[in-house]
């Protein structure tokens, strides 16, 4: 099975914690950047986390060199790998990683350190260019210069990543930091929401600012996947070992069989 993301297992053993849409839109251009492009989940027992997406939303994993892609017949949907052991030994939780299009890793790096963000790494090899980076928060995310990595958002497809959004206990120290390196406009809608629009007018994210009680005390940004019936998949992911940890009339938060890998679900 071809895979086109073995960039990312070059990432797994640096990887830190990241992150967690009432709309959602287009699929974008994979070279068109600072856009969603894809995603993936950092898990201590992968054998286990697999079991459980096979069950939840049908996807199929392929292994190549440590490195699992998550297909839906032939469409790929994310990717997985286990967490490092240096990384576990420190307890940091499983965790989902958004990854965005960027047309210069070396420029987004700069404009992030130089609006307070942390860069975890850098990385450059024949897939592309990535970094991981930490908004001042503490919020994690990759961006990724290239055209060999899948783009697997989609505008309302089932089981398929559909939307991003951004948990911060205190928004105004990072609407500045998102706007600088990737020229996004902020809308504030009232409660703590703000509407993330990129340079072309898009609507292309959220930013809810949450209580650490309400969120947890980690900053992070949700991955959503659609799903065909949202009270049906609910209850199949509680049975199969998931929490819900919120739920709204048209999506749910949740977790994986971890505790701990939060993400949405939202009918389509």
């Amino acid at each position: 099975m071809k895979n086109s993301n073995l960039i990312i297992k070059s990432l797994a053993a640096i990887l830190c914690l990241t992150g967690l849409h009432t709309k959602t839109m287009a699929n974008f251009n994979p070279v068109k950047p600072n856009n969603f492009i894809f995603a993936d989940l950092s898990t201590y027992t992968p054998k286990e986390t697999m079991a459980f997406y096979e069950a939840a939303f049908g996807w199929n994993f392929y292994e190549s060199d440590g490195y699992y892609s998550a297909y839906q017949g032939q469409k790929e949907i994310c990717g997985l790998y286990e967490t490092p052991e240096k990384f576990k030994q420190m307890q940091m939780p499983h965790f989902w990683m958004s990854y965005i299009q960027v047309s210069s890793v070396a420029q987004t790096v700069e404009k992030a350190r130089k609006l307070g963000g942390i860069v975890e790494m850098v990385e450059e090899n024949a897939m592309g260019k990535v970094a991981l980076i930490r908004d001042p928060q503490g919020a994690g995310f990759t961006v990724y210069e290239g055209d060999q990595l899948s783009h697997t958002r989609t505008l309302n497809e089932a089981g398929t990543l559909i939307w991003n959004e951004l948990h911060v206990s205190n928004a105004a120290k990072v609407i500045p930091f998102y706007e600088g390196i990737f020229d996004w406009r902020f809308e504030e809608q009232g409660y703590g929401a703000y509407q993330i629009w990129n340079s072309e007018d898009e609507h292309i994210a959220d930013l809810m600012e949450m209580s650490n009680k309400d969120k947890g005390k980690y900053e992070y940004w949700v991955c959503t996947f659609g799903v065909e019936n949202l009270p049906k998949t609910r209850d199949k992911i509680q049975i199969l070992g998931g929490t819900v940890v919120s739920e709204e009339d048209f999506r749910i938060l949740m977790t994986d069989n971890s505790q701990q890998a939060f993400f949405y679900i939202q009918g389509i």
